[in-house]
């Protein structure tokens, strides 16, 4: 048994590791979006000679502030700082449209990796660090060619769908990106014309996708009626009623996965008042309720498997995620304004729950099915952990009966429907080349799922 579970991670360790040769033939995987019927290859870079005068120029200036620059922008794969960010912005977002824009930063920077990598093994250029021995290495040596810069990659992706989707930020990203391609070249990683080639191919592909997914946002208006009856919900102002008329872009449509009717509540609402609460119960309930869980889980799994020094496996892993968020998403609410189910402290008025009830139907919970996802799609990428996603994603949804805002029905609905969801998202993302050479690796993940 420990020899099967062994096998997977010392081949990827072995991958991460060979020098220069961190996914070599990532540039023929499928992209999730067909941004172009051309290529998206760069046209050859012009001699480096010039450019490294301007990189030993920097060097020789740095502060402390350009060295923790570095450091801060170094963290993690490409994209851990633009995926933090937008995660945050688009869970306050009201207006509906930061789902489709937390879904496009996953697609276009994965898409743009997988340009930018079909350009670096095309040229194969030299970083550098290697092409000088007077320009100092002041990151982990990074195991690909340097054009494009992939760093650049995504942020030019993500500062475009951050400028577009939350104008607010607009400038502070921008600046951000800034420093960011500067704190390349002062690594002695990049040239600077890698980092702006990088910044302008992630910029273009953000903006195909963003014309390619112009008419996903519903241009439906909420006509204000709110259907009466003793068990349907009976707030005002509903959050986002119409989001379940949106395009969703692996499923069939946002009903394909719509959960039966819920049921009579009377004897759920019984089990609310009776239930007992413990320390650990409301722990439970404030967690979930105030920490973004899957995101710290996802970050935490990418780091453990060493994904993180792989550019275009991590820019995969965060794009599926946010491909099945934005679907699942979308499949709850279109369900729970077809039911308008009731809450529990709208059934019954003398019932106080233990956090403030959400502005909209209780069935499905959106909670479980993000937990749905978690436990569906995360093992796929992460076979040894699969115990560990199955009780996250059912703490999760237990943590909404714990908290009073849920019957336990609107759990069961929630988690079913996220699995489904998340098993589509499996589906296209075998299909997508990343995994043909690493047929070892899929068959002993394969063994570790089973279990």
């Amino acid at each position: 048994m420990k020899k099967i579970l062994l096998l997977p991670v010392l081949m990827l360790m072995f991958i991460v590791s060979v020098s220069a040769q961190i996914e070599p033939t990532a540039g023929t995987w499928k992209p999730w979006f067909k941004t172009t019927d051309k290529t998206h290859r760069l046209p050859a870079p012009a001699s480096a000679k010039e450019e490294l005068a301007q990189v030993l120029a920097v060097q020789r200036n740095l502060s402390a502030q350009d060295m923790q620059n570095i450091a801060y922008w170094n963290a993690g794969a490409p994209g851990y700082r633009w995926y933090n960010m937008v995660s945050k912005l688009w869970m306050t977002d009201i207006t509906g449209n930061g789902a489709l824009g937390m879904m496009l930063t996953g697609t276009a920077i994965y898409d743009a990796t997988v340009a930018a990598w079909d350009t670096k093994y095309a040229y194969n250029r030299t970083r550098p660090y290697l092409a000088d021995n007077k320009v100092r290495l002041l990151t982990p040596k990074p195991e690909s060619p340097s054009y494009p810069c992939e760093h650049s990659v995504a942020a030019g992706a993500a500062v475009t769908l951050i400028s577009h989707f939350f104008p607010a930020m607009a400038d502070s990203a921008k600046r951000m990106a800034e420093r960011l391609m500067l704190s390349r070249v002062a690594a002695g990683v990049a040239y600077p014309s890698d980092t702006r080639a990088g910044f302008e191919l992630g910029k273009t592909i953000a903006l195909k996708e963003i014309e390619l997914t112009k008419d996903f946002i519903t241009k439906k208006q909420f006509d204000g009626k709110i259907p009466q009856g003793p068990a349907l919900w009976n707030g005002k102002n509903p959050m986002l009623p119409m989001a379940g008329f949106n395009k969703t872009l692996v499923l069939d449509s946002a009903s394909q996965f719509r959960p039966a009717p819920p049921p009579d509540f009377a004897k759920e609402m019984e089990e609310l008042k009776n239930f007992k609460q413990t320390f650990r119960s409301k722990a439970n309930a404030l967690h979930y309720a105030s920490q973004p869980t899957s995101d710290d889980l996802l970050t935490k799994k990418i780091f453990e498997y060493n994904l993180h020094m792989n550019p275009p496996r991590v820019a995969r892993v965060h794009a599926a995620v946010a491909v099945a968020y934005y679907d699942a998403f979308i499949a709850c609410f279109e369900a729970k304004y077809k039911y308008w189910a009731i809450r529990p402290d709208q059934y019954d008025p003398t019932y106080v729950p233990l956090v403030p009830t959400p502005p909209f139907p209780g069935y499905p919970s959106g909670h479980a099915m993000m937990g749905g996802v978690v436990e569906a799609l995360f093992p796929y990428f992460f076979p040894y952990d699969k115990a560990l996603f199955q009780k996250v994603a059912k703490d999760g949804a237990e943590s909404r009966f714990h908290a009073g805002i849920h019957f336990r029905s609107d759990n069961e609905a929630g988690l079913e429907l996220g699995r489904k969801v998340a098993a589509k998202i499996v589906e296209r993302v075998k299909a997508d080349g990343a995994d043909s050479n690493l047929a070892g690796i899929g068959q002993a993940n394969a063994a570790v799922n089973k279990k």
